[in-house]
C-alpha cells in the first residue's frame, strides 16, 4: 500500500461491528487488497482499512515497520512476511462471501478510488486479525478503530509475532558473511516467537537472488555449524530478485517457501553459522550471526 491512501488473536465482533454490505470475493490481490462483486453486480477493489502488509510486488521499506533493520536482510525478511500475509489472506478469503463495514471517519474511498473497508469473515474482523497475528502493521491514519489497532500492533510487536520476528534478525547487522557468488544473500530468523521447538516454522533462513539471472538450486545445501543439513529438491529455482525461505518445520513446499521437516529447532538464538553449498559441494556462502 502507498502512504497516499487512508487505511486501519482473532476477536469476535460486537453487534456494532456487523457488516454494511455482503459481497463475494473473486480475487485476493495480496494481504491487504481484495477484489469483490458488489450486490449490484459491479466489481470493486477493496483496500483493507487500518492495516498495511509487506509488499509482494515491489520492494519493502523497513523503516515503515518499527524495529525492522534497514538492511538487505530486513528487506528480505519483510518480503517473506508479505508472502505469508498473502497466503493467509487467500486461505481465509478466497471465494468467500464476506461483509464489508465502512468507517465514517476514514471515508468510503481512498486516493486511488479503491473502497476502504473492514472485512468481516466468519464472524471475525479480518483486518484486526492481520494485526494480531503479525501479518500487518497498523496504518497510521484517521479511522474509528485506530486506538484498538495501534494497541494490537504494539502487543504483536512486543511479542515478536509474525513479521515482527524480522526485528529479531536485526542481529544479522553484526554478522559476517563471505560469498563466492555475489548474487546470493541470506538472512536468518533464529528466535521464533515463543518456544522455538513449539514454533518450528517461526525460525527460518531466507535466500535472496540479487543477480539478474535465475539460480538453479537443485541439490544445493544449507547447513548449520553443527552439521545439520537441508538439500534443495531437484528443480528448485530462485528467480532474479526473488526470495526463498527455508522453514525448520513441516509444510507444503511452494515457489517461495520450503520446509525442512525437522522435529526440533536448528538455528541457535545466541549465534550460529549458515553455510550454503552448491550441488558439487562448493562453498557458495557462509554467514555467521551473533
Amino acid at each position: 500500500m502507498t502512504a497516499a491512501e487512508t487505511t486501519p488473536q482473532t476477536q469476535s465482533l460486537t453487534p456494532s461491528a456487523s457488516g454494511d454490505v455482503t459481497v463475494d470475493v473473486v480475487e485476493v490481490v495480496d494481504g491487504d487488497t481484495i477484489k469483490v462483486v458488489m450486490p449490484n453486480g459491479s466489481r470493486e477493489t477493496i483496500r483493507l482499512l487500518g492495516v498495511d502488509t509487506p509488499e509482494v510486488y515491489g520492494e519493502n521499506t523497513p523503516d515503515e515497520f518499527e524495529g525492522i533493520p534497514e538492511t538487505d536482510a530486513g528487506k528480505a525478511c519483510l518480503g517473506a512476511a508479505g508472502d505469508d500475509a498473502s497466503a493467509y489472506a487467500k486461505s481465509r478469503l478466497s471465494d468467500e462471501t464476506v461483509e464489508l463495514r465502512y468507517d465514517e471517519k476514514a471515508g468510503k474511498r481512498g486516493y486511488y478510488g479503491r473502497i476502504l473497508a473492514y472485512v468481516v469473515v466468519d464472524g471475525s474482523e479480518f483486518n484486526y486479525d492481520l494485526i494480531t497475528d503479525g501479518h500487518a502493521r497498523f496504518y497510521d491514519s484517521s479511522f474509528e478503530e485506530r486506538e484498538r489497532y495501534e494497541r494490537a500492533e504494539r502487543e504483536a510487536r512486543e511479542g515478536g509475532v509474525g513479521l515482527w520476528s524480522c526485528a529479531t534478525e536485526g542481529s544479522t547487522a553484526s554478522g559476517e558473511d563471505t560469498a563466492t557468488d555475489d548474487r546470493l544473500s541470506v538472512s536468518v530468523v533464529a528466535d521464533a516467537p515463543g518456544n522455538d521447538n513449539d514454533n518450528l516454522n517461526g525460525e527460518y533462513v531466507t535466500l535472496r537472488n540479487d543477480g539478474d539471472e535465475s539460480i538453479d538450486l537443485s541439490g544445493w545445501t544449507i547447513s548449520d555449524a553443527a552439521g545439520a543439513t537441508y538439500t534443495f529438491a531437484t528443480g528448485t529455482k530462485l528467480a532474479s530478485g526473488a526470495t526463498l525461505t527455508l522453514h525448520t518445520g513441516t509444510g507444503t513446499d511452494t515457489e517461495t517457501d520450503v520446509y525442512w521437516g525437522r522435529s526440533g529447532a536448528v538455528w541457535n538464538n545466541g549465534g550460529d553459522t549458515v553455510t550454503v553449498r552448491s550441488s558439487t559441494g562448493t562453498e557458495v556462502l557462509t554467514y555467521t550471526y551473533e
